[in-house]
């Protein structure tokens, strides 16, 4: 009886430990299965998210876009101001060396850039025609302004009265003489008026920026043409605030428009055509359009630039 007795409670002791043991197993098992599809889970999301890392560092490393531009749209800030924006928008960094019109377009025609943003409508025609731009676009525009002391010339919208005064009293007047985008419009603005400005023995050119030229004015209490843009920044940001006042403003001859145009790739096989597309697409679009409208109101009271991509002018 004792050994039955004994049999029996060695039977259930060794049933006790092989269910302790089959369930300490199914536990070791499921934390495997666990573990192993936490470890699953943290590839597959590491791995999203490494795929979603490279995607950005693609599309931030699209490359360069090398554009010649007017000293105007470097003096206003708009170009630091867009730059970021395009890169962010695009994936390609704006690079720019600011000159002259002139050079400008020189740059484009020796294939040194991938795009030009000028402001002579007559000479950026030409580029496009002579084969070593693409097509023009306009972008945006402001205006061309007098400004000098407020005597002896009176403040006025008749800029044939102004420039004729300059003239008759042989007051002081500094031109850019660059052959930039300024100068052009300048010299024109002579020549249409029938009027010869080297008559004035205190006419003087400054061969420099529109910057640099308006500090020039300003020391000597000359006259000057100046996009308005620039000027409005200067007489606020400038170390030395300009003592420079509006002579002359809204006369039909002082529109200042501006244009963008891809250097042509058929001449020039190594530019970055694709780039150049993507800013022109970009510049143009009514999201870029109402950026550049805003631009300048808050610090300087008024744009500095009036969007009008899409039109003929």
């Amino acid at each position: 009886m004792k050994k039955k007795t004994l049999a029996i409670i060695l039977g259930a002791t060794m049933a006790l430990s092989l269910f302790a043991a089959g369930c300490s197993s199914s536990s070791q098992s499921s934390e495997s299965t666990q573990e192993a599809e936490d470890t699953s889970s943290q590839e597959e999301t590491a791995s999203e998210e490494d795929t979603g890392e490279d995607t950005k560092e693609e599309t931030a490393g699209k490359g360069q876009l090398m554009m010649a531009t007017t000293t105007s749209t470097a003096d206003t800030g708009l170009l630091d101001y867009l730059a970021p924006i395009f890169q962010e928008d695009t994936g390609y960094e704006l690079l720019w060396d600011a000159v002259g019109t002139g050079e400008a377009l020189e740059m484009g025609k020796n294939g040194d850039v991938d795009i030009v943003l000028v402001h002579a409508k007559a000479s950026e025609e030409e580029f496009v025609a002579e084969g070593y731009g693409v097509e023009r676009f306009p972008v945006m525009y402001n205006d061309f302004i007098v400004v000098g002391p407020t005597e002896p010339i009176a403040a006025t919208e008749d800029i044939q009265s102004v420039f004729t005064q300059i003239v008759d009293d042989q007051l002081p007047f500094v031109s850019r003489g660059d052959d930039s985008g300024t100068d052009k419009k300048e010299k024109q603005i002579w020549e249409d008026l029938g009027l010869n400005p080297t008559a004035d023995p205190n006419y003087l050119e400054s061969g420099q920026g529109m910057g640099a030229t308006l500090t020039m004015a300003d020391e000597q209490q000359a006259y000057c043409l100046t996009d308005r843009g620039t000027y409005l920044k200067m007489k606020k940001d400038a170390d030395v605030p300009l003592d420079l006042e509006i002579v002359c403003e809204g006369d039909a001859n002082l529109l200042n428009q501006y244009g963008v145009i891809a250097v042509n790739p058929e001449k020039y096989p190594e530019v970055n055509n694709e780039a150049a597309n993507a800013f022109i697409d970009w510049i143009c679009s009514d999201e870029i359009q109402k950026l550049i409208g805003e631009y300048g109101v808050e610090e300087y009271g008024e744009a500095l630039f009036v969007p009008n991509a899409g039109t003929d002018a």
